[in-house]
């Protein structure tokens, strides 16, 4: 009980900060109004478990409807307090409109002038790109007209053309209308400008090796108590004076801990690690992954990296995102299938549960399923639960990363991964029907109800590569439906039918 309200705290604090940072510059309802607003489902849950406890799941209905209506009134909220600056009132009622354009800030170097429209027309010649209009906007210069030769031809034959004529500063931006028309966008390019006025000194700041390695200490320690508590070692309450120093001075018992924090850490960090390494081989500015420690939970949030260039097109974007599931999916089989080999088979019963590493059910997955039977073999049976042990835990939670990070939607790395497979608009539609889906799935199965919130509000949007026309070659195609597939593979049950088949 206690864990679950710890869950609920935590997901508020999240979903407040998602709405501060998505939504906050763009509409004059305040923050506090829509998260709560957003935040009303889970209350509701939260009260009926507090009423009827855990075992007595909430009705359908409640969901249903709890849903629904705080969706409706999210936008109705959203809607009603939106701002129309002059640039977007003016891009909404254009006919034949565009994807937004991404806001930024304030330029540090001075806009295109009127008396420069000649120089610019002069970038775009009339065998690559014919322009027929130039529209002015505060922040970027729209130039809309036909393309005459293949999207990656013209991007960089344009952009050796601005190049020329106004240096480095502007960013070309490549993208394809709602219309189906792709038009270039030149926004200043701020960073440029920041790198100038800034010292050497400062700028190799970007990766701070000293920050991420405290860091990975932090988690280290962390992980490392929740591991404890994982290979059922009882822990005093670590606030209590001298508690945590006992603990600290004890090998023995940290050396319990560690198999689960080695192993959560690997995954996470090599995950991290194919995004940086692969950033750095396309030239695109990137930290260092830095780890999220927690005393409690999984004694960690995972890990992240922050890119801080712009990403050139959508192969780039594919291969970035990509890279860090797949790393981590590789090193995360065999610590999974070793740990298998190594837990205990117990029967099933009423706390089987999911999430419960203690009796969890392997036939929730198809690939934990199949991975159980490989590694236990006949030990497994249709009655049979698993109680894990650290490394599978670990190995599981490895399981449950890919999965949330391939879901193709947003901000994601699989709504990256089908953005630059299919383009933006039609990502924008797989990741509606995506939520949709996984909402379904929660009627279903009540474990996917905080992901389900959690992709139900978050942007559809990401940000466009600066060529996002030029389409992805049929190799990269072919990986993102594979990545599409172990997504599936991962979180939808065993089919009866397979289950029969391997006697489990």
């Amino acid at each position: 009980m206690a864990f679950w309200f710890l869950f609920i705290l935590l997901l508020g604090l999240a979903t407040y900060l998602m709405v501060q940072h998505s939504v906050a510059h763009i509409t004059r309802t305040p923050v506090w109004l829509l998260w709560l607003v957003l935040m009303t489902p889970a209350f509701l849950l939260s009260g009926w478990t507090l009423i009827y406890g855990a075992k007595q799941p909430p009705p359908s209905a409640l969901i249903i409807w709890s849903l629904f209506i705080s969706t409706l009134l999210y936008w109705t909220l959203f809607q009603w307090g939106r701002r129309a600056p002059r640039d977007t009132q003016a891009q909404t009622q254009a006919p034949n409109s565009q994807p937004p354009i991404q806001p930024i800030a304030e330029p540090i170097v001075r806009p295109i002038e009127p008396t420069e429209e000649t120089q610019l027309r002069n970038c775009f010649p009339w065998s690559v790109y014919y322009v027929q209009n130039i529209e002015y906007r505060p922040q970027a210069v729209i130039c809309r007209g036909q393309l005459r030769t293949k999207a990656s031809n013209a991007y960089q034959q344009i952009k050796t053309n601005i190049e020329a004529q106004f240096g480095d500063r502007f960013l070309l931006i490549f993208q394809e209308g709602f219309n189906g028309k792709p038009f270039f966008v030149l926004v200043p390019n701020t960073q440029a400008a920041k790198q100038a006025n800034t010292p050497q000194r400062e700028q190799e700041r970007l990766t701070r090796p000293g920050l991420a390695l405290l860091l990975v200490v932090a988690t280290l320690l962390t992980t490392t108590l929740v591991g404890v508590e994982i290979a059922g070692v009882s822990l005093p309450p670590l606030w209590e004076v001298g508690a945590l120093f006992k603990v600290l001075s004890n090998p023995d018992v940290l050396f319990k801990g560690l198999p689960y924090a080695l192993g959560l850490m690997t995954i996470l960090g090599i995950h991290e690690l194919g995004h940086y390494l692969t950033a750095r081989f396309y030239k695109i500015r990137s930290t260092l992954p830095y780890f999220i420690p927690i005393p409690f939970f999984l004694g960690t949030f995972g890990a992240f990296i922050q890119m801080r260039s712009p990403i050139p097109n959508r192969k780039a974007l594919f291969d970035v995102s990509i890279a860090g599931p797949l790393a981590g999916f590789i090193v995360t089989l065999p610590l999974l299938i070793w740990g298998l080999a190594h837990s205990d088979v117990v029967s099933i019963s009423e706390k089987t549960r999911l999430l419960n590493p203690d009796a969890l059910n392997p036939k929730y997955s198809i690939l934990l399923a199949l991975l159980s039977k490989l590694a236990l073999g006949s030990q497994l049976t249709a009655q049979s639960a698993l109680d894990l042990h650290p490394v599978a835990v670990a190995g599981f939670l490895g399981l449950i990363v890919t999965a949330l990070n391939l879901m193709p939607v947003g901000q994601l790395d699989g709504g990256h991964i089908v953005h630059a497979m299919f383009g933006q608009r039609t990502a924008i539609v797989i990741g509606q029907i995506a939520r949709v889906l996984l909402l379904l799935l929660a009627l279903i199965r009540e474990e996917f109800l905080v992901w389900a919130i959690i992709l139900l509000f978050m942007p559809l949007i990401d940000e466009p590569a600066l060529n996002d026309v030029t389409e992805l070659d049929n190799k990269r195609d072919i990986l993102g439906l594979l990545a599409m597939a172990l997504l599936i593979v991962i979180i939808l049950p065993l089919p009866q039918a397979i289950a029969n088949f391997l006697q489990i």
